[in-house]
């Protein structure tokens, strides 16, 4: 199984990720990965920085001849903003402190952070804490994508709601692969508009506003995950991951929320068995997880996003310095960032599924893999 590191500064140099244990042989085209990067600055919403930055992936090392080599992959994404921020930002001499925060903003990690570490100035903790290191788990997404998709394994994602808007389900699951056609990656045409007039309103208002975005991963044999212990469920590890992206503060696996309120007799999928489709169910209600392992089913996540706390009309705070009251301080920001973010989840959450994969099957080769995948 592979693990992975990212670092970097939101206005720093460079942002870096470091994936240790990737099979060898796996075919990575870096510029699929360029793209998926591009999707993630996609999306209505989006604010300024999005329009400096053109995120393209570096690689240093453990790739040779668009092939995985089993050693440590090693990548870095430029962050062009940083000749604006250099003077600032500068790892071994900062040459003008001009850009000192003292005034921590409401909902962000600024004075807890600042509180931990024993920092008087808070860009040492907003600059890390800032969802900018997203880049780096949506390109290490990529390439797990494109390692499972040897499996028939895929994922995809599209919002649900943005605001106060009610969600709706999408029963035709083919449409979901239009959701990067939309916008704001919403394949009801309808609630699309709503989403759209919603953001437009919010701008207007210097506000934000969170929502609802949804992820299918298709194709996963039964068994990823285990029930043995606490700390190798599928659902677990899912929700853990998912909720480590920044903003997102609940994750609902299947029909979960609605799971609270049915009884048993209508909740659970019925098991049912034809020598050409094996053991199957009818219905999905538990998102393709049952026990803490896949079940043979899409897995079905849903991740609820809070508004953005960088707001145009910011709230009130307390300067660490001075302790007196202030408005916040405004960093750049979204309006919306629900589009992008369920890229983000989309990469997130097939990066677990690529780990569990390879902890049932093992291997140090992709051909090693698949060979006991198809026993």
């Amino acid at each position: 199984m592979f693990r992975y590191f990212t670092a970097g500064e939101s206005h720093g140099k460079s942002l870096v990720g470091i994936i240790e244990g990737f099979p060898s042989n796996v075919p990575i085209d870096v510029e699929i990965i360029n793209h998926d990067l591009k999707r993630r600055q996609s999306g209505y919403g989006r604010g300024g920085r999005m329009k400096i930055e053109s995120d393209r992936i570096e690689i240093l090392s453990g790739i040779r001849d668009s092939k995985t080599l089993g050693s440590p992959i090693a990548f870095t994404i430029p962050n062009k903003d940083y000749e604006n921020w250099e003077k600032y930002m500068d790892p071994l001499k900062v040459l003008d402190c001009g850009k000192r925060v003292t005034k921590p903003r409401p909902g962000h990690a600024d004075l807890t952070g600042a509180l931990k570490y024993g920092f008087d100035d808070i860009r040492n903790t907003l600059e890390r804490s800032s969802a900018r290191e997203t880049a780096v788990r949506v390109a290490i997404g990529s390439m797990v994508k494109q390692l499972v998709s040897n499996f028939n394994i895929k994922a995809m994602s599209h919002v649900l709601s943005v605001g106060d808007i009610i969600p709706e389900k999408v029963n035709d699951i083919n449409s979901i692969k239009n959701a990067d056609n939309s916008p704001v990656r919403c394949v009801n045409e309808k609630k699309e508009m709503e989403i759209i007039k919603a953001i437009d309103k919010a701008k207007e208002d210097g506000d934000s506003l969170g929502g609802v975005f949804e992820i299918y991963i298709t194709g996963l044999p039964p068994g990823l995950g285990s029930y043995v212990h606490w700390d190798k469920k599928l659902d677990g590890k899912l929700a853990q991951a998912l909720m480590s992206i920044q903003g997102i503060k609940a994750v609902e696996i299947g029909e979960g929320i609605e799971a609270s309120t049915l009884p048993g007799s209508k909740f659970h999928d019925e098991i049912f068995y034809s020598p050409e489709k094996g053991y199957y169910r009818e219905t999905n209600m538990a998102g393709g997880i049952e026990g803490g392992m896949s079940n043979g089913e899409n897995i079905i996540v849903r991740c609820h996003m809070k508004p953005i706390p960088t707001l145009y009309r910011p709230l009130r705070s307390v300067d660490i310095e001075t302790k007196e009251g202030f408005v916040a301080d405004i960093e750049r920001s979204d309006t919306c960032a629900v589009p992008a973010a369920s890229i983000v989840g989309e990469m997130v959450a097939i990066t677990v599924v690529g780990q569990e994969l390879l902890r049932k099957y093992g291997g140090d080769s992709l051909g090693e893999i698949l060979e006991r995948w198809k026993k």
